[in-house]
C-alpha cells in the first residue's frame, strides 16, 4: 500500500481525521467522519477513568487505533458475524462497524468497565446488528461464527484453542499482529495441522508510518465440537453412567487385570495416537468409546457399531489409569492360537516371551514390531499383551503382530534352534543366525534354565554393568539380527 507522505502535525479535528484516513488510502464520507470523531471524543473523554489506551498524540490515535483497525478490510475479505474478541475500548470492532456497516460484529469483552464504555459507545453512535459479550470466552463458549478478529497479545495456537466451541467450519480467525510473529505462526501450524489452515500472511505498513504489521489469517478445517457431539449422539448408541455399582462399568474395571482381559477378552486402550491408530486400522475390534461426559465424540468416521459410553470425571479417572484424560477405547482381544513346538519355527524370528512384567512385555512386542519379526510367541509364563500397561508400552503396535501361545519355558524340548540371551553367554557378534529360529530371553531375576545357558550369547556391554533390561536385550538382539540380514542381502 503506498502513501503520500505526510507533512507537518495536524491539529485534533474531524477534518484532520478524514485526511490522515485519506493518507492511507481510506476516503470516509461524511458520516463516516462524523462518527468515527465522535469516537475518539469519546474515547478521550473517558480514557483518564478507564484506562482505555496508552496513546495520547491525535495522529497516533488516529493511524495506530483507527486507521490500523480498518486495514485489515484492505487485505482480506472480512467474514460476517465476525467477533471482535478482546475487544477492549472497542478495536478493531467499532471502527470496521463504521466502515463496513453490512458486517455483523461481536465485541467481545471480560471487563466490566470497558464493557460499560462500548454500551455507550455502540448506543451513542447509533450502530446496528452490533452485539456486546460481556465474557472471558474460552473453549467451551458456543455461538456461530464466521469469522474471529483479534489484536490481543496472547500466542496465535492459544486463541486457535480459545475459539473451538464458537468458530464454524470454514471459519477465519484473522491476527492482527506485529512483524516478528513468525515463530508463533510455526507453533500454531504444527499444533493444529489438520484442523486449521493458514490461508494468508500480509507484511505491511500503517500508511506512510514506519509501523510494521503483519496480518496473518488461519480458515478452520474441522466441526465445532458441538456439532461433532450432535453427530456422534446420531450415530451410535449412548449411554451415561454416573454409579460405580453399575454392571457395565464393574465389567470395564475388571479389564485392567490380566485376569479380567482374560476371561472377557477384552481390553482397555490408552492414549489419543494408539486408539486413532486402533479404530482406522483395526475398526472391526472396536466396540465401545469411553469418555469424561459428553465432550469427548467418537471422532468422524468411527464405525457406526462402537458403543459411546459417558462416565463422569470419578469414574472416568478410576479406568484411565494413566491420567492421558483423553478417551479410551475399550478392544476385542484376537484370539491367540497356540504353539507347539513341534511344528518348529517359521522362516525368520520367532520370538520367545516369558515376561511376568507386562511393561517388559509390550516393550518387546513394540521392538517386534519395528524390526519384523514373524511371529510372537507368548510363553505361559508371560503377562497378557493386552494388559493396560503392556498396551501403552507397545504404543499400540500389538495389533499388528501375530501373537499366539506356548507352552512354560521349563517345557521347551531340546533340539529347538534357539537362540537365548544371557549375561555369561557368548558375545552376539560371534552367533550365526538360522533361516527359522527363535529367540529367548530368560525371566526377569530368574534369568534362563540351566539347561539354555550353555549356548547362550549375551550383548557386550560395560564390566561395571551386571546385565541389561531383558527388554532392551531383546531390543539389541533383534537389532543385530536385522543389521546382519540387511548386510546379507547385499553381498
Amino acid at each position: 500500500m503506498t502513501t503520500r507522505p505526510h507533512r507537518g502535525r495536524l491539529s485534533p479535528g474531524s477534518q484532520s481525521l478524514a485526511a490522515l484516513f485519506a493518507q492511507c488510502g481510506i476516503t470516509l464520507t461524511d458520516d463516516q467522519t462524523a462518527k468515527l470523531w465522535r469516537y475518539h471524543e469519546m474515547l478521550r473523554g473517558h480514557n483518564a477513568d478507564l484506562n482505555l489506551t496508552r496513546l495520547h498524540n491525535f495522529e497516533s490515535m488516529v493511524l495506530k487505533l483507527y486507521v490500523d483497525s480498518v486495514l485489515p478490510a484492505q487485505l482480506t475479505d472480512l467474514p460476517s458475524p465476525l467477533m471482535d474478541l478482546g475487544s477492549g475500548p472497542g478495536m478493531p470492532g467499532i471502527p470496521l462497524k463504521i466502515l463496513h456497516p453490512d458486517l455483523e460484529i461481536h465485541l467481545a469483552e471480560g471487563r466490566a468497565r470497558r464493557v460499560e464504555f462500548l454500551r455507550r459507545a455502540v448506543a451513542d453512535l447509533g450502530l446496528k446488528n452490533i452485539h456486546i459479550l460481556q465474557k472471558k470466552i474460552t473453549p467451551d463458549f458456543e455461538l456461530d461464527l464466521a469469522g474471529v478478529i483479534t489484536r490481543a497479545l496472547e500466542t496465535m495456537d492459544l486463541t486457535l484453542e480459545r475459539v473451538q466451541g464458537c468458530l464454524a467450519r470454514g471459519g477465519r480467525l484473522i491476527f492482527m499482529k506485529g512483524p516478528g510473529c513468525g515463530a508463533e505462526i510455526q507453533t500454531a501450524r504444527a499444533r493444529f495441522a489438520g484442523k486449521y489452515t493458514l490461508i494468508a500472511d500480509h507484511a505491511y505498513r500503517i500508511g506512510s508510518t514506519r509501523h510494521e504489521r503483519r496480518l496473518v489469517v488461519f480458515e478452520r478445517q474441522d466441526n465445532p465440537p458441538r456439532l461433532e457431539i450432535l453427530r456422534a449422539t446420531r450415530r451410535h448408541a449412548v449411554q451415561a453412567l454416573a454409579s460405580g455399582s453399575n454392571p457395565r462399568y464393574k465389567a470395564l474395571k475388571k479389564l485392567l487385570t490380566g485376569r479380567g482381559i482374560k476371561k472377557a477378552g477384552q481390553a482397555l486402550l490408552s492414549g489419543a495416537r494408539p486408539v486413532a491408530e486402533m479404530l482406522a486400522h483395526f475398526p472391526g475390534r472396536c466396540l465401545t468409546w469411553i469418555s469424561r461426559g459428553e465432550k469427548q465424540p467418537p471422532p468422524a468416521g468411527s464405525p457406526a457399531g462402537l458403543d459411546w459410553l459417558q462416565l463422569n470425571d470419578l469414574l472416568f479417572r478410576e479406568l484411565d489409569v494413566f491420567g492421558t484424560r483423553t478417551p479410551l477405547l475399550c478392544v476385542q482381544v484376537p484370539d491367540m492360537d497356540a504353539w507347539n513346538p513341534a511344528e518348529g519355527f517359521a522362516p525368520g524370528c520367532n520370538l520367545l516371551i516369558p515376561f511376568q512384567d507386562p511393561e517388559n512385555v509390550g516393550a518387546v512386542i513394540r521392538s517386534a514390531a519395528a524390526f519384523g519379526v514373524t511371529q510372537v510367541i507368548l510363553l505361559a509364563e508371560s503377562a497378557h499383551p493386552y494388559h493396560p500397561k503392556a498396551l501403552r508400552t507397545s504404543g499400540g503396535s500389538v495389533a499388528g503382530v501375530r501373537l499366539r501361545t506356548g507352552p512354560a519355558i521349563r517345557d521347551l524340548p531340546e533340539g529347538l534352534p534357539l537362540l537365548t540371551l544371557s549375561a555369561e553367554g557368548t558375545d552376539i557378534d560371534q552367533a550365526a543366525f538360522p533361516e527359522a529360529f527363535g529367540l529367548l530371553a530368560g525371566l526377569e531375576g530368574q534369568g534362563l534354565p540351566q539347561f539354555w545357558r550353555a549356548n547362550a550369547l549375551r550383548i557386550p556391554m560395560q564390566p561395571q554393568v551386571e546385565s541389561l533390561n531383558a527388554a532392551a536385550a531383546v531390543a539389541v538382539a533383534l537389532y543385530e539380527w536385522r543389521r546382519r540380514a540387511a548386510l546379507g542381502a547385499k553381498a
